[in-house]
């Protein structure tokens, strides 16, 4: 997951290939809860492992409800049997309103029949989403509900004992948000032991798939529900929830919209195959890929597989009650960018009590790109970008996940400019992994993707810079150095020698250059490994520096290694060190810098380097192997150390490496399009 200040997308150009979904939000955390209230040992298997579930199953614990990881996407709980172990407490519940609203409930008809004090809290965002139409529900059954803050909002505070009232119908309205719904139809069943219960929806309810969904779910646990329209739901007598033992979790139909977008923008060879979700899914979202063939997407579905190609061109514009997939209509947003004319989404009202105020935000960061958007209450209306009216924009994400998901699409724009999308990790939300994911799917042309070139002599602290910097820009670092290094160390284990007289027999040099093209090398996790062992120690000693600088001066090892080198240019971009990345490998970089200290003090580095690691060295032998090397590497007729003539140069002697890196990443903001 990228935890950067902002993560930019090159100018994408190809969609294809196979991506597997996270499991959907909406499912896991019922599911969840769920499987806390039976009786008995529920598996739930392709949870979804985000931040909502995190807090869903950190309230749950805190509850008392036992649970144990089996794999990184299978719990087992062990359900409560809607019974309350612990008398009291506070959760936490972030931003999750798929926890704070079916859990405010859940808990308020536990209090009642068996006594506690819950307080529940959330982030600031949490305390603005509205609640207060669920809150006078469970008011009407005789539950004991404070509000904590402002009136309608949480925090909470649920007590009990209390009295139910379960004779007269419980009123709850539909039109803000279908949460409440679900949240009363989760919770009633703990309540139904001796006559039916029934809830009426005052006015229209919204979202209806989600709750359908809900319901679905109900039947799986042993509860069903009968329901007359969608303004009437009875709960049966005597329901009880019985686990159904194992539960698979559906790949998340919402996160599935963006690589549907993905392939009716660009998959225009080979398809996007979407994995996890088809079309016989349970989620009302997949209604989305409707909508994406109405604008001209060729999507074929198998039972748990989507294929997705790019059709009509431009896309066709759309005029849609996206009241049923108010999530994925989002997507729908960023589409309309690329249709034919204007798009106009209808009934998306409760866009505005989501995350974020989802209609002002979208509207927003639309006009960035230089589109023309109207809103209404609830409704949005986009007006397609030609290319030479699009921008560069850096995308506010307000804390949203699926701003920022969205926001991604606009890369693909005709215009070949890139995006960035500022505080990429609220993604964790629901798809921690999703940029990563796209980058499986999706391709720039090479000449798009940034690279930013460090280089210097030895022991200038280029690497260390480097990696900084590209942690920085949540790039790709190539330690140039360290192929050299894994050469010269291949070389001693294959009894081939590196020393000065040995480089003189072309058969030699033959030899150190097949290794070179054959180097079974591995770089993970800032490990190194060399034929299946870990080398990152043993490349960090004098000696392999030593036979580095001398088989770096061979043209033929060098050439042998350039496609290598060139290959690490990868999404989103690339920030590589050596001595010649700037001027041979990567010359239309588009940050040059030239890094350097007097020798005195690189020795001095250097040798502090090596005391932390009970290496035993002369500072004056070292000063002496510097100066050598030095001269050495600017005389080599093959890749001399130089700097290239549009880099700018850097004098670290007296700076700290984070100055060096602020001095970078200043010079990196002038060169792009974002500005500081």
């Amino acid at each position: 997951m990228y935890t950067t200040a902002f993560v930019d997308l090159p100018p994408l150009r190809r969609a294809a290939g196979t991506v597997r979904l996270p499991g959907s939000k909406s499912i896991s955390n019922r599911v969840l809860l769920l499987a806390a209230l039976s009786e008995g040992r529920t598996v739930v298997r392709d949870l979804l492992d985000s931040d909502d579930t995190r807090v869903m199953l950190q309230a749950l614990q805190t509850l008392g409800c036992q649970l144990q990881r089996l794999d990184a996407t299978t719990v087992a709980v062990d359900g409560l049997g809607g019974r309350l172990p612990v008398p009291q407490a506070s959760l936490f519940l972030g931003n999750a309103g798929t926890a704070m609203r079916p859990l405010t409930a859940a808990l308020a008809v536990l209090c009642a029949r068996h006594g506690g004090t819950f307080e529940l809290s959330g982030v600031p965002r949490m305390h603005e989403r509205p609640i207060g139409d669920l809150v006078e529900a469970l008011r009407q059954l005789g539950a004991r509900i404070d509000y904590l803050g402002q009136a309608g909002y949480p925090p909470l505070r649920v007590q009990g004992p209390a009295a139910l009232q379960l004779q007269a119908p419980i009123r709850v309205r539909g039109d803000v948000s279908s949460q409440f719904l679900t949240a009363l139809l989760l919770a009633l069943p703990l309540a139904a032991q001796a006559q039916p219960i029934t809830i009426e929806v005052a006015g229209e309810l919204i979202s209806k798939p989600y709750v359908d969904l809900t319901l679905k779910l109900l039947a799986r646990f042993g509860v069903d529900v009968q329901r007359s329209g969608w303004q009437r739901f009875t709960i049966p007598s005597g329901a009880r929830y019985r686990t159904p033992a194992e539960v698979h979790v559906e790949g998340d139909a919402s996160s599935a919209s963006y690589f549907i977008a993905a392939g009716a923008l660009a998959a225009s060879e080979q398809p996007v195959t979407i994995e996890g979700v088809g079309l016989d899914s349970i989620q009302g979202d997949i209604a989305f890929v409707e909508a994406a063939r109405a604008m001209g997407a060729h999507i074929d579905g198998a039972a748990n597989r989507l294929h997705v190609r790019r059709g009509a061109w431009p896309l066709r514009a759309l005029d849609l009650d996206c009241n049923a997939i108010p999530d994925a209509a989002m997507t729908l947003a960023v589409l309309a960018l690329y249709a034919d004319g204007p798009t106009t989404l209808r009934g998306i009202g409760s866009w505005r009590v989501k995350e974020t105020d989802r209609i002002a935000a979208m509207a927003t960061e639309l006009r960035k790109f230089g589109a023309e958007v109207e809103a209404g209450a609830d409704w949005l209306r986009v007006h397609p970008l030609p290319a030479a009216q699009w921008r560069a924009a850096a995308i506010h994400t307000y804390d949203d996940h699926r701003m920022a998901m969205c926001a991604s699409l606009a890369a693909f724009n005709p215009a070949r400019l890139p995006v960035r999308i500022l505080d990429p990790k609220c993604v964790a939300k629901t798809f921690p992994d999703y940029f990563e994911t796209l980058w499986q799917v999706v391709q720039a042309d090479p000449a798009d993707i940034p690279v930013l070139c460090i280089d210097g002599p030895s022991a200038s602290g280029k690497g260390t810079l480097a990696a900084a910097v590209a942690q920085r820009l949540g790039y790709h670092v190539l330690d140039s150095g360290a192929l050299y290094r894994l050469v010269g160390l291949a070389a001693a284990r294959a009894g081939v020698p590196t020393d000065e007289a040995a480089l003189a027999d072309a058969a030699v040099v033959a030899q150190l250059a097949e290794l070179a093209r054959t180097l079974a090398a591995r770089f993970e996790g800032g490990r190194i490994w060399l034929d299946g062992c870990d080398v990152t120690e043993a490349l960090r000693s004098e000696q392999a520096g030593a036979a580095a600088s001398r088989v770096s001066a061979l043209a033929p090892v060098r050439q042998a290694l350039l496609q290598w080198q060139r290959s690490w240019r990868r999404l989103p971009g690339l920030v590589a060190d050596g001595r010649d990345m700037g001027t041979v490998v990567f010359p239309d970089a588009t940050l040059k810098v030239f890094l350097t200290a007097s020798a005195h003090a690189r020795a001095q580095r250097r040798y502090e380097q090596l005391r932390a690691r009970n290496e035993h060295v002369s500072i004056e032998d070292l000063l002496a192997d510097i100066e050598a090397r030095d001269t050495r590497d600017r005389a080599r007729s093959v890749a001399p150390l130089q700097p290239a003539e549009d880099a700018l140069l850097l004098d670290n002697t007296h700076q700290t490496l984070d100055e060096s890196v602020e001095t970078v990443l200043a010079w990196w903001a002038q060169r792009r399009p974002f500005g500081a």
